[in-house]
């Protein structure tokens, strides 16, 4: 029972172990800033490592990494951190309208009569040049007049009984529009009873109508603009080499038969516990003390 919960513990351990870096590895990731520029190089015989950081000026330059690292044998270590402000370009899109009058509504002469290309400074600084958008061409009338037009029409009824005007129409439409008999010439053919008569009606009337008197034309020019500003800051950190590290000499590890089992134990005790040693120091330790406390009350008995 003592060995079933010796192992438990060592479980336990071996499962705080691995999961503590993961959780560090995350937290560091998620701050640590990560170089633009990597170089290596000679300075005399000592080699060296040039990192370039760019950040912007508001990011806080704590999180560029300065501790010491390990790449080809040997240990880098801080040299020397500089910083530079440098002029950065900043671009975003833009589109402007712009409106002239024109005296015709035709999209033929209206293109003709627009730039194809228009140069533009923006109240914030910006600067670029923007093209023509075709599509968003629209034309609209700026105004519009009244205009008065007399209107005639001529109708002619053959045929007729007597030359009499009640049969003749007093109004007629022509062309939707509402004329009124002004005038009537008679004709007859035939004798006496025979006599028949025809009658040519002059009608008149008016019609008003409104017109444009000029067009407003509005159009988009879009593209790019940009603006030239000191919003970055670079800085480079140079790393020196010490010399290649020695190999560790690797001591033996004892034969399980050399070890002395502890006074709070066997020797198969303790075998678990030396399998878990790189999980938990705490939990290890409170895994000693019980089995010391397990040693003393079984010899006591």
């Amino acid at each position: 029972m003592k060995k079933r919960f010796c192992m438990l513990l060592c479980a336990a351990a071996l499962v705080l172990a691995q999961a503590m870096p993961i959780a560090l590895a995350a937290e560091e990731e998620s701050t640590t800033q990560y170089p633009i520029q990597v170089e290596e190089y000679t300075e005399g015989d000592k080699p060296r490592i040039r990192k370039v950081y760019q950040l912007a000026l508001y990011e806080d330059p704590s999180a560029i990494p300065t501790g010491d690292f390990e790449r080809d044998g040997r240990t880098y270590h801080l040299l020397d951190m500089t910083r530079k402000n440098e002029v950065g370009v900043d671009t975003k899109p833009f589109t402007k309208t712009v409106t002239m009058d024109s005296d015709t509504n035709q999209m033929e002469d209206i293109l003709k009569a627009l730039e194809a290309e228009l140069e533009v400074t923006t109240e914030d600084g910006y600067s670029g040049l923007l093209r023509l958008d075709h599509t968003s061409v629209k034309v609209a009338a700026s105004g519009y007049a009244s205009q008065t037009k007399a209107l005639s029409a001529t109708r002619t009824y053959p045929n007729l009984s007597d030359a009499d005007l009640s049969l003749v129409p007093k109004t007629i439409q022509d062309n939707g529009k509402s004329l009124t008999l002004v005038n009537v010439q008679w004709s007859s053919t035939g004798e006496g009873a025979e006599t028949r008569y025809t009658a040519t009606a002059s009608y008149s009337g008016s019609a008003s109508y409104k017109y444009a008197t000029g067009y407003t034309v509005s159009a988009n020019y879009t593209g790019e603009v940009v603006k030239t500003e000191c919003s970055l800051v670079t800085y480079t950190a140079v790393f020196g080499a010490a010399e290649p590290l020695e190999p560790a000499e690797v001591s033996p590890t004892p034969a399980p038969e050399q070890e002395s089992a502890s006074a709070g134990g066997s020797l198969d005790h303790w075998l678990p516990i030396t399998a878990c040693i790189g999980g938990g120091t705490v939990l290890i330790a409170a895994a000693l003390l019980t089995f010391g406390i397990f040693g003393r009350r079984k010899s006591s008995t």
